[in-house]
């Protein structure tokens, strides 16, 4: 069974789909990816454990870099819950906040 893809709300999808051409391409073969042989199976440098539950997609381009956090819930199905792109070298503490914030509400809707 193949992975699947769920956005946390139409407003995260949203604002992947505006990220620069490079980025969103590049973000869209990850996630194929990750569809496809789930986010071990992918790993570095693309997926990043945080702990707890939570990871990233790690992005890379000539536009910048972008960042979309995710946690998985049953019947392997990814959840992705916020997206940025990066401004400067340390993740922004409240990207993570809120990440784990929509983490606990997924996680106890589940």
């Amino acid at each position: 069974m193949r992975w699947k893809i769920e956005f946390y709300d139409v407003k995260v999808m949203k604002s992947i789909d505006r990220w620069p051409v490079h980025l969103g391409t590049k973000f869209t073969r990850i996630v194929d990816l990750i569809e496809e042989f789930g986010p071990d199976g992918v790993g570095m440098p693309h997926i990043k454990a945080l702990g707890q539950g939570l990871f990233e997609i790690r992005v890379k381009a000539t536009e910048g870099i972008g960042r979309a956090f995710f946690c998985t819930i049953k019947g392997k199905v990814i959840i992705i819950l916020n997206e940025f792109i990066k401004k400067t070298q340390k993740t922004p503490q409240n990207e993570i906040d809120l990440a784990k914030k929509r983490m606990k509400e997924v996680k106890d809707n589940e």
